[in-house]
């Protein structure tokens, strides 16, 4: 696919999410989703087990086609499925969807990176690639603190020589704690502006 259409059909993806995301929003307002997490944990549950998969799907699809900033899919977990079990949902949805981008970037090369990201990251991160172990390096670094552009980081390992075994195990080693300060953290601002709002 030319990166020009790749491009305009990631834009016209992320118009579409954010004006589903409009709809949904003002759907939820009307039933009270977003003022009462019994409201909201009560909806989810209406869907039964395809809940709690539509959402780990809605993670990994977060991480290979970046709309909206993964911190907010962390913290609807913890709101949808309590702080233990929504963690659990964000780790396996994330790892997911970050194997998914590894293995995207691996069969299509750089291509891909000018075509869902811009310029500045590409060249901001780049020069990481130069050695193979200081990019390992600094890649485990960034993955472990939940404050990285992980969902490009991802891209860009696969173009990299950095082994399926070795991303693999950063990945399910290093996200654990970016979940976690991204899901309680963001969980517990949420409950001060609620308490300072009622």
């Amino acid at each position: 696919m030319p990166i020009n259409l790749a491009r305009k059909t990631i834009c016209v993806c992320s118009a579409l999410s954010l004006i589903a995301c409009i709809v949904f929003s003002i759907y939820a307002i009307n039933r009270q989703l977003f003022t009462s997490q019994e409201a909201l944990q009560a909806y989810i549950a209406g869907f039964g087990a395809m809940g709690a998969l539509v959402f780990i799907a809605f993670q990994a699809v977060q991480v290979i086609i970046p709309i909206l900033p993964g911190g907010l899919g962390c913290l609807a977990g913890v709101l949808l499925f309590g702080p233990w079990t929504g963690f659990l949902y964000n780790y396996i949805g994330i790892c997911a969807g970050s194997l998914a981008a590894f293995a995207i970037s691996r069969n299509c090369g750089k291509p891909v990176l000018y075509a869902i990201f811009n310029e500045k990251t590409i060249a901001k991160y780049e020069a990481w690639t130069g050695s193979e172990s200081k990019f390992a390096k600094w890649f485990a670094i960034a993955i472990f603190l939940p404050v990285a552009p992980d969902d490009f980081l991802c891209y860009l390992a696969g173009t990299t020589q950095m082994s399926w075994r070795k991303f693999t195990a950063i990945i399910l080693l290093g996200k654990p704690a970016a979940i976690a300060l991204y899901s309680l953290g963001l969980n517990l601002i949420l409950q001060q502006i609620i308490s300072l709002v009622q």
